[in-house]
């Protein structure tokens, strides 16, 4: 039953809707489309082959029953005529480089995905008379992090320290100038969403925290924490899936929804790197462990947090699932990948568990 406070949502408003998304193949991307096939919508991918092996979109068959087309954001030419074929109403932006730790070895690479990428998806979606709504994906990691105990709010500025965070900062200008400079007035509603850590099945990304773990315990080893007291706002992938979804239903219904949002959990769920590491454990049960080694790597935040309180007004929303949750369905997702099951039916059980 859909809760009284909350305004109507459902899959059912993507029955039959055009979807063109960026960063398809990702593991963020992988879940999106997966809830949007539950949808009946049609969904048109366009992103990079997987950037690990193995990974959520080949094992979970993210690819059949969508349009699925590998190309790069940053070839400006193909994508605007991938979107024009398409023609879609709705739009959203996935595609990036994503890693802090990887930003500072191609930094280059990382802006000119990150940077451009989001000119190049703006500008097709400018060029195509179809689309009416809009999101881009950033990052919690837009803000100028002063390392403070309160989340930032959506106003404050953006300044992210490192290439990726910084890059992200960047994105979110570039929206906000499309919006101001074509998009405003033009029957076409944008919006970003500022989402914090994710965790879920069929992460296999290097240098996140729970693939970390998933692959220390694949492999019989201890897990290895670099920063056990960093804070994240840590929170289940199908969070912030559902806000983007529900941004991009009220903004096409209605354009005063546009804006930029932050998405993440509430305050107990902002936990020590060393707190989720040993929760984890608990939950795993027997095999695992940990140990603290700081490799000494480039700067990471300590602390981050961020104020939901924006979207939690304008939506009247709240997290379902508290980070103990989130990480018992992550487990639930990995122990049926390890044992070789269908780990697409788990995806499609927890998308029905989420949304009930």
């Amino acid at each position: 039953m859909k809760n009284p406070e909350e305004p109507f949502f459902s899959l059912e408003f993507f029955d039959g809707k055009k979807i063109f998304i960026t960063g398809h193949t990702g593991f963020k991307g992988s879940w999106l489309c997966q809830m949007l096939k539950m949808a009946n919508a049609s969904v048109c991918g366009y992103a990079l082959e997987p950037a690990s092996r193995p990974n959520l979109f080949e094992k979970a068959r993210i690819s059949q029953e969508i349009l699925s087309v590998i190309g790069d954001i940053r070839d400006l030419d193909y994508l605007k005529k991938c979107v024009e074929e398409f023609q879609p109403d709705i739009m959203v932006h996935m595609a990036a480089q994503p890693l802090v730790r990887e930003s500072y070895n191609a930094p280059v690479y990382t802006y000119e995905t990150n940077v451009m990428g989001t000119v190049h998806f703006l500008e097709a979606a400018r060029q195509c008379r179809s689309v009416k709504s809009v999101l881009n994906v950033t990052t919690d990691k837009v803000y100028l992090n002063r390392e403070t105990e309160r989340g930032y709010v959506e106003h404050e500025p953006l300044d992210g320290f490192d290439p990726y965070s910084n890059s992200k900062s960047c994105s979110e200008l570039v929206t906000h100038c499309y919006y101001h400079s074509f998009f405003q007035g033009q029957g076409v509603s944008v919006s970003t969403a500022r989402s914090g850590n994710v965790i879920g099945g069929g992460d296999f990304a290097k240098d996140r925290i729970v693939p970390d773990c998933i692959r220390a315990i694949g492999s019989g080893e201890e897990i290895i924490v670099r920063n056990p007291h960093s804070i994240r706002p840590y929170q289940h992938v199908l969070e912030p899936l559902k806000v983007y979804l529900m941004i991009l239903q009220k903004q096409y219904e209605n354009p005063q929804y546009s804006g930029y949002y932050n998405v993440g959990p509430n305050e107990e769920d902002c936990i020590t790197t060393g707190e989720l590491v040993e929760l984890f454990c608990r939950t795993w049960g027997v095999g695992a462990s940990w140990k603290v080694q700081n490799d000494r790597g480039p700067h990471e935040a300590n602390l981050l947090k961020l104020d939901c309180t924006k979207l939690k007004k304008t939506f009247r929303w709240e997290p379902r699932w508290n980070i103990k949750q989130a990480l018992e369905k992550t487990i639930e997702w990995t122990k049926t990948y390890f044992v070789e099951e269908d780990v697409t039916a788990i995806m499609d059980k927890q998308i029905r568990e989420y949304l009930s």
